[in-house]
């Protein structure tokens, strides 16, 4: 949902964005990409950083990766044509989580370059399954949970059973080894300390990475400065409550200053950290006081309350997202005891007060 309160926020670099292909530096040894993608958020953020080293030479680290498509590889091809890379080699491939467009050309970058994979251990373990087969994408598990939960249309449970492939079109590989990142993990790219933070109910291990002498978190998906990042249940985790985590993880960025320059993976460079994770917080309150609302008036599946959390129409893609989201906060009140659940004889999952 986007950010009525975006005006709250400072963008220093105002409108300006990078065409595919080409990068603009936001400081020294720190250079921005942006990668189109085919869905209603059309575009993802990529980040190169100068990764010198005393050994081996100059040389870059990539952050995030895009899905694994013509396009995005093009993409990447004109940025090693252009120059901008100075001629120097990519040195390592960091990654925030495993969703598609973070983790999709992970594999193909890295074979390129000789060069090793950084990430999280369950993301990586998660997204080599779902690259060999799917976990929350679709298929008929998916179709299933959904239905569970009060999604009968017959054609969109269709379209979901039929997107069993949905993760391995965009990640169709995914590098059989990797180096390991976990929470408060200090690592030195090109002479700057970077630290790892963890984010948990987007992704099982979300990081994000604070380089400190820059000013900088390269905050992944966990704080976007127009929308909300996607906090859903799925089907391998049924009885989740991803909304409590998300929104713990948010807090426990706070420490960091505000002036800090948030990199987001969609969305503009922007300042304002304190600022945007109260906006976050309170978006979320007042879904979930728009669904008590709505639970005051009798029981609803998540289905039932599309129309409460989401104003606008949503196509096949969003919906699954919808769901999942929905999914989400009703758990989040059932799990926190302000919400009772019950199964009903068509198998459906309701929830009321």
């Amino acid at each position: 949902m986007a950010n009525a309160h975006e005006s709250a926020l400072t963008f220093p670099w105002g409108d300006t964005l990078p065409a595919p292909g080409t990068c603009i530096e936001l400081k020294p040894g720190l250079l921005w990409l942006r990668m189109g993608l085919p869905f209603a958020l059309d575009h993802i953020n990529l980040w190169l950083l100068r990764d010198d080293d005393a050994n081996e030479g100059p040389g870059w680290a990539i952050v995030d990766c895009g899905i694994a498509d013509e396009a995005t590889r093009t993409a990447w091809d004109a940025v090693f044509a252009s120059g901008a890379l100075q001629g120097h080699p990519i040195r390592r491939v960091i990654v925030t989580h495993f969703h598609p467009d973070h983790l999709g050309n992970a594999h193909w970058l890295c074979q390129r370059w000789g060069c090793r994979l950084w990430m999280s251990a369950t993301d990586y373990h998660v997204g080599r399954i779902a690259s060999q087969s799917t976990v929350g994408m679709g298929g008929d598990s998916a179709a299933t949970f959904f239905g569970s939960h009060g999604l009968t249309d017959p054609d969109s449970l269709a379209k979901i059973r039929g997107r069993a492939d949905y993760y391995p079109r965009m990640v169709p590989q995914v590098p059989a080894s990797f180096r390991r990142l976990m929470d408060g993990e200090a690592f030195d790219v090109g002479g700057h300390r970077w630290t790892a933070r963890v984010g948990h109910g987007h992704s099982p291990e979300h990081l994000s990475f604070h380089g400190e002498s820059l000013g900088v978190l390269i905050a992944g998906d966990m704080v976007l400065p127009r929308i909300s990042t996607n906090v859903s249940v799925v089907d391998v985790e049924p009885e989740a409550d991803p909304l409590r985590l998300y929104l713990a993880s948010l807090d426990r960025l706070r420490d960091l200053p505000d002036d800090t320059l948030v990199l987001p993976a969609h969305g503009r460079p922007f300042v304002g950290l304190a600022t945007r994770l109260n906006q976050l917080h309170a978006h979320h309150a007042e879904r979930l006081a728009e669904l008590r609302g709505a639970l005051a008036s009798g029981p609803k599946s998540a289905a039932d309350v599309l129309s409460v959390l989401f104003k606008r129409p949503l196509d096949l893609h969003q919906t699954t997202f919808a769901m999942g989201e929905a999914i989400a906060h009703l758990h989040h009140l059932w799990l926190a005891g302000q919400a009772k659940r019950q199964r009903g004889v068509d198998g459906v999952w309701r929830f009321a007060l």
